[in-house]
């Protein structure tokens, strides 16, 4: 039996705080590992290697925080509105990606390799099926927006549906099924898709295209997100238990996190695709239910530079490669090192400085135009006087 939910958001301000930090660790982690792809310092190539798991980070963040929001509407006893829920998630969304993807098409000189996909894939997110990384390498990291976006689409309906039909107690029985089905879905990836291309020695574009970016295969950490914030939506008990020891769980989450990166390295191995996705969104989600809990180090701990990358971390995911890519072409014709840390510490200041424009000019304007239209929905009708 469901237990009364806790009263509390799952996602108040000082959670928000804790919630920065592997915001900001998720981006700089993402940032480190696709920079080793342009001019990079020997000693950041060595350190980069285990960045790809900043997305699964992201992953985990966006579960918890997208369906904590749909489950606090569900226990204070609100009908989920999926106008309400779409309208947010197409202005926070939407315009900058658009803005990103109007610079890739019109200017061939920001694309940093390969050519661009069709104009479709992107704008229907579907890039990420099928993509074959040799041929279409530019806004390839446009690859996890697009299963986020699958995500965005799928779960209010899930919840609706769940809610419309009473079947709340079983969606546990759903998390449950898709986590064994990626298991096997990556299983059987491996054996069709993987083990023909060794013979090939084409195994990194086989790994891309059919076990690393399809959406099927990279729903762990979504589901790690969603369970965590169920659970500590509608069982506090067990979140009580997890607070008295937030800080012992959350190193617990460090050592599986580095449990993981002996599991997951090299990359492209069957350890990792069969157990290594699992144990690395296993790992980010200890560390995430540990940091939203009030007696965890991290909770109410300030950071202006965690927040202010937390706040950038959207604009510096789009624009990070135009960026790198233009800043060291530039720099690089001036007769500067690719390869030096002046470069890399000037390409940094060039992202932020990219994503603070992007922030301010794209961003913030379709936030109020975000506002607006849910204003206006919310306005109770107006009739007229009685006689009138």
């Amino acid at each position: 039996m469901i237990s009364q939910p806790i009263t509390a958001s799952i996602t108040d301000k000082h959670k928000l705080l804790g919630l920065d930090h592997l915001r900001a660790l998720a981006i700089t982690y993402v940032f480190l590992f696709h920079y080793q792809f342009f001019g990079h310092p020997d000693w950041e190539g060595k350190i980069a290697g285990f960045g790809w798991t900043g997305v699964d980070l992201f992953f985990v963040l966006s579960g918890f925080l997208i369906s904590g929001q749909l489950f606090s509407a569900i226990a204070n006893g609100k009908t989920i509105s999926l106008k309400e829920f779409f309208v947010k998630r197409f202005f926070r969304i939407i315009p900058p990606f658009l803005f990103v993807l109007l610079l890739y098409f019109t200017l061939p000189s920001v694309r940093e390799w390969g050519h661009l996909a069709p104009f479709w894939r992107y704008i229907t997110f579907t890039l990420n099926f099928g993509l074959d990384l040799k041929k279409y390498g530019t806004f390839s990291h446009a690859w996890s927006l697009c299963v986020e976006e699958q995500f965005y689409l799928i779960l209010p309906i899930t919840f609706w549906l769940f809610t419309h039909f009473k079947g709340g107690k079983k969606a546990i029985y759903l998390i449950i099924s898709l986590f064994i089905a990626g298991f096997m879905l990556r299983l059987w990836g491996w054996y069709h898709f993987i083990v023909p291309s060794l013979a090939e020695n084409n195994l990194g574009l086989a790994w891309n295209r059919y076990i690393y970016y399809p959406t099927y295969n990279r729903l762990d950490g979504l589901l790690v997100g969603v369970s965590i914030a169920g659970v500590y939506t509608f069982y506090p008990a067990i979140k009580e238990k997890v607070n008295k020891h937030s800080n012992i769980i959350m190193l617990t989450g460090l050592v599986l996190l580095v449990a993981a990166w002996f599991v997951s390295t090299p990359q492209d191995t069957f350890y990792t695709c069969l157990f290594g996705f699992p144990l690395i969104s296993l790992a980010y989600g200890t560390i995430l239910a540990a940091i939203v809990c009030s007696s965890n180090v991290l909770y109410s701990l300030r950071s202006f530079v965690t927040s202010q990358i937390a706040t950038l971390s959207y604009s510096i995911y789009l624009v990070h490669k135009i960026v790198i890519h233009v800043t060291q072409g530039w720099l690089g014709n001036m007769g500067m090192d690719k390869n030096g840390n002046l470069m890399m510490v000037l390409c940094i200041i060039a992202v932020i400085c990219a994503a603070l424009a992007m922030r301010y000019i794209i961003e913030k304007p379709a936030l109020r135009w975000r506002n607006i239209v849910l204003s206006k929905k919310r306005q109770p009708a107006r009739f007229p006087p009685r006689g009138g």
